[in-house]
């Protein structure tokens, strides 16, 4: 079967109007703001045809016809007026054209977060955090300029030129045609230059988001970098990552300038040409009409060619703006997999499905039934076939050896990872707590990051939560107990103080049903003894499954269900 020669263009077209499309929707809460932007800009375009009219009867008035001064004033106080007037105007577009940029930006960072949230942890483990930071920086910039810079022109270039052609055609219809054929010659080679800019605003943004990555990578790994002694050679990686974002970034300068540059000659070339035939009418070398065109007619023409391609002209000079905005779409795209539609208050599709006989108030929180588990990135699934259910208040040990699913089997259940087969189904309005084995921390004081569950906690329900996740058992050696700060993913902590915390957190903010993986590791036996007397106080009415490969967590759970490397499930039992 034969590919027609057009069909990548033809893709090409259609992916680049999608992207404007959904570019045109971020900016849909500011449309009020945008059509005000609209109509000042081409108000200020009828009101330099009024400009140009009042400078050419003043010259005519004035020089020509030698009127007095007396006569000239109320068309000087009118040209003023209308200098002020399109300052105004000017004004007021750049301030509602900044709102719909704002506006737009903050839709960018709202549909990417929302986003990321409906993607789930685990997806976010896989990616790149520096280069996802870029999707709210430096691609958020380039739609910003979007608005504010391309926009308001694709209107003006729209409407002013077209005035202005009628004026200057109700004068002089040779100065009219003039225009109106040279016209086209500057959106023609900028629509040439904008297929470049666009691959080259697209490599450029690539290449920084890649760099961003990379530096941010490294940033995290420092302590190991520095340890192995690979500083100097991680030092050479970043130069070498600057080294490319600064090759693209000249490469999208090389072809505005060259763009602006013969944008400027057509332009000049034409305006040129109206100067030529209006002198050469004036000498007498020229004779196209019944009579020659007084000075006041040409003046109004020659005042009216320049502004007739400086909308043209600023297009082309933000017309990078649209390409970069192009590009910014098209970088979103390949992060995400998709463009973010508008944020939602349910937007990410649930995890697990609603069964209809599960909608009674008794029903068991959660029923498990023949579900198969894949983890993101593995060829083949660690839980095959498993059914079970979880009743209120049941506390359920996951065991078996590593590898088996115990830790897929609770991030499917925190619906995270959807059944490959099979369904997950959680009692309406269940709240589900997970505490994973890598708990993240922020820099911050042990108390902040408490607070991340519950911002409105009291110092006292604070303590009350550290003492049963048994935080205050090394906190209290701290020399300001729980305000003492701790590092960027608990740098200065041990692994398991770090889960202690994270065990606490959830504790805050309380829900019906907990899942814990591996909370008690590395503990020792009397610090492990009481986390599993506090945590049974905590959790009382409430259900708990837990991850565990220790016998006295074991031995704390009321319930045993066994799994094997295979995946299959090999004994659910009630623990002596």
């Amino acid at each position: 079967m034969s590919i027609p020669p057009d069909a990548s263009i033809v893709e090409t077209t259609a992916l680049r109007r999608q992207r404007l499309h959904w570019l045109g929707g971020l900016a849909a809460a500011a449309r009020g703001k945008q059509r005000l932007a609209a109509i000042c800009i081409c108000l200020s375009g009828a009101l330099l045809i009024g400009q140009a009219a009042a400078i050419a009867w003043l010259i005519q008035a004035v020089l020509v016809d030698h009127r007095p001064l007396a006569e000239a004033t109320p068309v000087l106080l009118g040209l003023l007026a209308v200098l002020g007037i399109r300052t105004l105007l000017g004004s007021v577009t750049q301030a509602a054209a900044g709102d719909v940029a704002d506006a737009a930006r903050l839709a960018l960072r709202e549909r990417v977060y929302q986003r990321l949230l409906g993607r789930g942890p685990l997806w976010l483990r896989q990616q790149r955090t520096g280069e996802l930071g870029e999707l709210m920086l430096a691609h958020a910039d380039a739609i910003e300029n979007y608005y504010a810079g391309y926009q308001p022109v694709r209107i003006e270039v729209v409407v002013v030129p077209l005035l202005i052609a009628i004026a200057v055609a109700w004068t002089d219809w040779v100065i009219a045609l003039i225009l109106l054929f040279t016209a086209p010659l500057v959106p023609f080679f900028m629509m040439l230059v904008g297929w470049g800019a666009e691959a080259a605003g697209r490599a450029q943004l690539g290449e920084l988001a890649r760099m961003s990555g990379h530096f941010a990578d490294r940033i995290k790994g420092l302590g190991l970098l520095r340890l192995y002694g690979r500083g100097e050679a991680e030092l050479d990686g970043v130069a070498t990552a600057a080294e490319g974002v600064r090759e693209r970034t000249l490469k999208v300068l090389r072809i505005a300038f060259l763009s602006s540059t013969v944008l400027e000659f057509f332009a000049s070339v034409s305006v040129a040409m109206v100067a030529l035939y209006l002198g050469l009418s004036y000498l007498g070398l020229m004779s196209l009409h019944a009579q020659v065109p007084t000075l006041g007619v040409g003046m109004f023409c020659l005042l009216l060619a320049p502004e007739f391609y400086a909308p043209l002209r600023r297009l082309a000079a933000h017309y990078h703006d649209r390409a970069n905005a192009l590009a910014a779409a098209a970088e979103v795209e390949r992060l995400l997999g998709e463009l973010p539609a508008a944020a939602v208050v349910d937007d990410a599709p649930p995890a697990t499905a609603r069964a209809p006989e599960l909608l009674e108030q008794h029903a068991p929180p959660v029923v498990v039934r023949d579900v198969s588990l894949r983890p993101l990135g593995a060829h083949h699934d660690v839980v095959q076939r498993l059914s079970f259910q979880i009743e209120p208040g049941q506390r359920v040990a996951l065991v078996g050896p590593s590898g088996s699913g115990k830790s897929t089997l609770l991030e499917a259940l925190a619906g995270w990872l959807p059944p490959r087969e099979g369904s997950i189904v959680l009692r309406p309005g269940l709240d589900v707590g997970y505490a994973g084995q890598r708990p993240y921390l922020f820099h911050g004081t042990i108390a902040d990051n408490l607070r991340l569950a519950a911002p409105g906690a009291t110092d006292a329900h604070l303590r009350a939560v550290a003492e049963a996740a048994q935080v205050m058992r090394f906190a209290a050696a701290l020399p300001l107990g729980l305000d003492t700060v701790i590092g960027e993913r608990g740098f200065g902590l041990s692994g398991g103080e770090a889960r202690r915390i994270g065990l606490a957190r959830l504790l805050l903010r309380d829900p019906h049903l907990l899942l814990l993986d591996e909370p008690t590791a590395f503990l020792d036996p009397e610090t492990e003894a009481d986390l599993l007397r506090t945590l049974a106080a905590f959790a009382r009415g409430r259900s708990v499954v837990i991850a565990t490969h220790s016998e006295t967590a074991m031995r704390w759970a009321d319930t045993r269900l066994t799994l094997t490397a295979g995946g299959a499930r090999l004994a659910s039992e009630v623990s002596p």
